[in-house]
């Protein structure tokens, strides 16, 4: 061999990053039996066989519900008295966290501080693949410290195979002496991990080797979605932003939610589509306070004021009829 590529082997040996664990006996990298030889396999078959496995994902959301209610119970008290629920985690984890705290501000018409996302990468790794940052374990900790958190605040730490530095790094950090009221703390994992010190509640969502293996974009990510679903739509039923099952909260700001805030007014008030129009106009497009002007028999300032007397539930305001 010639001295030249002898030298550069041994260069290349004496910096070669290290071998990183091995994480073969997570549930989320273990092969599937039963997706074999994909590539051989029509469109029609690969059909077949995706949504197959996806049964697995409600079933495995269904198998963790006496978890999810546990947390969700410890978390309410906080989240009502004004506390934040905050996700966190890298790649698909971490979309899904910010896409759920996104979705908060214009379905429950809660301020985009009180449901939040912070993804391993910054916002540019919502559309780029930035995976390299989820090595880091203080990653998160500059984007926590900023949020100053108090024991009302809850943050969910999203890994699917709950060994993500990132998130892990966050939830111990959550914990420290850098944090003066400890918040609630959870993981959201489909891998069977040992609980961390510093998890509170430790959500598990078995759904098995994925179709591809390790993608877990797949089954992961559609039980995640649903268990974030399941987590944030409660406590916000609970804060009192849905009456009966209507979203009463929105704001009337566009074509299609000026609709749908007429349709919720004809329903709680027997009022004509047209009439109700006229009345969410002369409430600002608010569909709560549109209600109470209507059933309490009051202007629009003074239904304002009804609702704000009880922390803006529109349940206790009507109550009393």
């Amino acid at each position: 061999m010639p001295a030249t590529l002898k030298a550069t082997i041994r260069c290349t040996m004496k910096h070669a990053d290290p071998m990183p664990p091995n994480r073969a006996h997570i549930d989320t990298e273990k092969r599937n039996p039963r997706t074999r030889d994909l590539h051989t396999r029509s469109t029609a078959e690969l059909v077949e066989i995706i949504t197959a496995e996806d049964r697995d994902v409600v079933a495995a959301v269904k198998r963790a519900g006496p978890r999810l209610t546990k947390f969700i119970e410890a978390a309410e008290p906080g989240f009502l008295a004004g506390g934040r629920l905050i996700y966190l985690g890298a790649g698909t984890s971490g979309r899904l966290g910010v896409l759920d705290a996104s979705e908060a501000p214009p379905t429950f018409q809660v301020p985009p501080t009180r449901v939040v996302g912070i993804i391993a990468g910054g916002d540019g790794a919502l559309r780029k693949s930035s995976e390299g940052a989820e090595d880091d374990a203080a990653g998160a900790h500059e984007a926590l410290k900023a949020l100053n958190l108090t024991s009302n605040d809850t943050v969910i730490g999203i890994a699917a195979g709950g060994t993500t530095p990132y998130v892990l790094g966050a939830m111990d950090f959550c914990k420290s002496a850098h944090t003066k009221a400890p918040p609630l703390t959870a993981l959201v994992t489909c891998s069977s991990v040992d609980k961390p010190d510093s998890v509170d509640h430790l959500l598990t969502l078995k759904t098995g080797p994925e179709v591809i293996t390790g993608s877990t974009r797949m089954k992961a990510g559609s039980a995640t979605k649903m268990a974030l679903n399941i987590i944030s739509t409660t406590l916000m039923i609970r804060l009192g932003k849905v009456y009966d099952n209507l979203m009463v909260d929105v704001k009337a700001t566009n074509a299609k939610l000026r609709d749908r805030a007429a349709r919720i007014v004809q329903q709680l008030t027997s009022l004509t589509r047209e009439d109700a129009f006229a009345l969410l106009d002369r409430c600002d497009g608010e569909v709560k306070t549109a209600v109470v002007a209507h059933r309490k028999e009051v202007d629009s300032s003074r239904a304002r004021e009804l609702l704000a007397s009880v922390d803006g539930r529109i349940d206790r305001v009507l109550q009393s009829e």
